[in-house]
């Protein structure tokens, strides 16, 4: 959990967000244990989605429209109901409608019996396309789709953009980690490496999502002696946050197009732990954009003390890429 420390304005918000993310964690995690095939689809960019994805943004999309109820509604999530409204997806969207009424019903909060439609209509909620005005929830219902599938890690990642800036987050005052088991939340912060030779980073499990070729090198300037950290999901931010490593950096292929839920939630978490979060150029993350993050080659996060030198190294990197690419 994480928001900016006193900024009471946001203590709705803040407690819709922790009572939304921790709903939605215990669908993933029934659906984790029990993850069968027909649980999976693929989209049109065949990337997978399953019964959890769905499932999550609904229960978040529902307890934040039933928490929050001043002003208006908008929040822009990764899923929608279109293949759901397809020939032939009755099966898994009556899979999906009786795991939200079934973790409903556990919870006991919400007196409530969602319909089939009622669940197309709580996933298309999340349709907004953000932007500089107004508030906007941004949600990724399960960071790390392919890890979840693994049976590894994942997260569930919301926040709210306030006239373009991110001013609270629950991934999982300054930051603070609570379990889902209710316990009291402790305080986070990152680490005080300021000697690159003595650091950790964390990178994407996916390939495409960083070229190690690059962070290779990078890591070589530094003179990281640590190998990679590979894992799914705004986890690697988490961790970052948790001092369990000192960097995470992400550089995917060229023409790669980052959305904002997968960086939102992470990227306060960091900030609000004491970390700093930039792209390539030293620029902070612009979410004022849209659905699409406006960012320059890649994205760092760090302690204040590491930031300089691995911006140094990245940018070195980055002009010895294209002087090797370009015709002689």
């Amino acid at each position: 959990m994480s928001r900016p420390a006193g900024n009471p304005p946001y203590a709705v918000e803040l407690g819709a967000a922790k009572k939304a993310v921790s709903l939605a964690a215990r669908l993933c995690q029934t659906v984790q244990q029990e993850i069968v095939q027909s649980d999976i689809q693929s989209k049109a960019d065949k990337t997978p989605v399953t019964v959890a994805d769905y499932g999550s943004q609904v229960l978040v999309s529902l307890v934040l429209n039933m928490e929050v109820t001043s002003g208006s509604f908008s929040m822009v999530a990764e899923e929608d109901s279109e293949d759901l409204r397809k020939d032939g997806a009755d099966e898994i969207l009556e899979r999906i409608t009786d795991l939200v009424n079934k973790t409903l019903a556990e919870d006991g909060s919400y007196n409530i019996l969602l319909s089939k439609e009622a669940i197309l209509s709580a996933l298309d909620t999340g349709k907004s396309e953000g932007g500089p005005s107004g508030r906007h929830w941004v949600l990724d219902p399960i960071d790390g789709t392919k890890g979840f599938v693994r049976g590894g890690q994942y997260a569930i990642a919301l926040a709210l953009l306030d006239e373009g800036k991110v001013v609270l987050a629950a991934i999982g005052c300054g930051a603070e980690e609570q379990s889902l088991d209710g316990s009291p939340p402790q305080k986070i912060s990152v680490c005080t490496i300021d000697n690159p030779v003595n650091a950790s980073f964390f990178e994407s499990y996916e390939g495409a999502h960083t070229m190690r070729d690059f962070t290779g090198s990078v890591a070589e300037k530094l003179g990281v002696q640590a190998p990679p950290i590979r894992i799914d999901s705004q986890a690697k931010y988490g961790a970052v946050a948790r001092g369990d490593g000192a960097i995470y950096w992400r550089f995917p292929d060229e023409g790669y197009r980052e959305t904002i839920w997968d960086h939102a939630a992470g990227s306060i978490v960091v900030t609000e732990a004491g970390g700093v979060v930039k792209d390539a150029s030293g620029n902070d993350l612009d979410f004022s954009k849209g659905r699409f993050l406006d960012r320059d080659t890649g994205i760092i996060a760090t302690n204040k003390q590491l930031m300089p030198s691995v911006l140094k190294s990245v940018q070195e990197a980055i002009k010895e890429k294209k002087q090797a690419s370009s015709p002689l």
